[in-house]
């Protein structure tokens, strides 16, 4: 196992814009969704997904804010690829100013007004333990 910074991490992570968040439901399963990552950020332990109030994410978290995340990049396991599974607590954010602190561009597709559109919600996810792997390496930084 090698010992990775955060920051080399975040180097393998540049340019993923789509990851799997998993949530805890009421029932005791988990649930998975794709979520955009917004893959111009650098990683650095925290992140941040917008939704809507009434997606059921919402509700887990406000349930249980344990959740994971699902990181891919482009290759296979033994080539250039990169894969990240982060374990970390969620907190629902329903602030405009830190809407527009993270709001893209890209976003005006889901969300037609902007930060200002009715019931959007803030996800951020601050990551307890990041473990990877690329080619045959593999790692774990806990936070």
């Amino acid at each position: 196992m090698s010992n990775k910074t955060l920051s080399e991490i975040a180097k393998d992570m540049a340019g993923i814009d789509i990851a799997i968040l998993s949530t805890h439901t009421e029932g005791g399963q988990i649930a998975n969704r794709p979520m955009s990552n917004n893959g111009d950020v650098t990683y650095n332990g925290t992140s941040y997904y917008f939704t809507y109030e009434q997606a059921r994410v919402v509700s887990d978290i406000a349930q249980n804010p344990k959740v994971a995340l699902g990181f891919s990049s482009e290759g296979g396991i033994f080539s250039d690829g990169v894969y990240v599974a982060v374990e970390g607590d969620a907190e629902l954010i329903r602030d405009k100013t830190a809407f527009k602190q993270h709001w893209t561009s890209d976003l005006d597709e889901w969300f037609d007004r902007g930060v200002d559109t009715p019931g959007i919600v803030l996800i951020k996810v601050r990551a307890k333990r990041i473990t990877y792997w690329k080619g045959r390496e593999e790692g774990e930084v806990t936070l």
